[in-house]
């Protein structure tokens, strides 16, 4: 059964080395280079003030990319059912809480506990922007963005409606970074559609096949980022700024394989 074709709106991404979309776009095309020194993190203005200040960096640099994502689209975000993707969540707060309770349990922070959950990312979008569309957090460790496509793909065309994807990863600090390898920060958002659109910067078709490798990074920019547990979305991030039409196999697991075939369409 062929599955439908898909397009792709408003691309954004955010890292300390490449701060925003076209800061990436020219680094992955070999037209720029990343910031240096790196960037601090993003203050998402979607937020107020109070929560901006509060929020760890993990909902920081998801909601700095959802935002764009979505402006770039021209779609309002309380329209937009969204799936947000991360292999680990916030593992400096994971860190902080497994050291409290174990030295100092009555001394657990309420604030750092409710954002400890796996969904506090989507949970401040949707707050934040009054979006009563359906949401989902989705985890598959270095699979992790891939699933999340996947859940949007299926989504999109089931419904009929645009769906807003956004991942994000943090460094790994502690103990946990002996078990977990993720460095820096990362995030990266786009919105599917199911059809073209102004907006539209590349058309989707998608499968599943059976196993096969990720793809090569083919920038220096992107392989610096490799390490970070959101690194499974670059490939995809590289080819829509080099705006070729190609072919991209993004593993599921060691068995299954989502399988891109991007066309661009400006």
């Amino acid at each position: 059964m062929k599955l439908p074709t898909l397009y792709i709106e408003g691309p954004a991404l955010w890292a300390s080395t490449l701060p925003g979309w076209e800061v990436a776009r020219a680094a992955f095309r070999g037209e720029g280079a990343p910031v240096d020194p790196p960037a601090k993190r993003p203050s998402p203005q979607v937020l107020p003030p109070a929560e901006r200040r509060r929020a760890p960096d993990s909902v920081a640099i998801a909601l700095e990319v959802a935002a764009a994502a979505v402006a770039a689209s021209g779609r309002r975000a309380e329209d937009l059912p969204c799936v947000f993707a991360s292999a680990h969540g916030d593992l400096a707060i994971n860190d902080y809480m497994c050291a409290t309770l174990a030295s100092q349990p009555t001394m657990l922070s309420p604030t750092k506990f409710h954002n400890s959950v796996h969904n506090a990312a989507v949970g401040y979008w949707t707050i934040a922007t009054g979006c009563q569309a359906a949401s989902n957090s989705v985890s598959a460790f270095t699979s992790s963005f891939a699933a999340g496509l996947l859940e949007a793909a299926i989504e999109c065309a089931t419904d009929d409606e645009a769906v807003l994807l956004t991942g994000f990863d943090v460094q790994s600090v502690g103990p946990l970074a002996s078990a977990v390898i993720s460095d820096g920060m990362l995030a990266a958002a786009l919105v599917l559609a199911p059809s073209a659109t102004p907006q539209t910067v590349a058309s989707l078709d998608w499968e599943l096949v059976r196993g096969a490798p990720a793809p090569s990074l083919r920038s220096d920019a992107a392989r610096a980022l490799a390490r970070n547990g959101l690194a499974d979305a670059l490939p995809l991030f590289e080819a829509l700024a080099r705006g070729e039409a190609t072919t991209l196999d993004m593993p599921l697991s060691g068995h299954q394989t989502l399988r891109l075939r991007l066309a661009p369409t400006r």
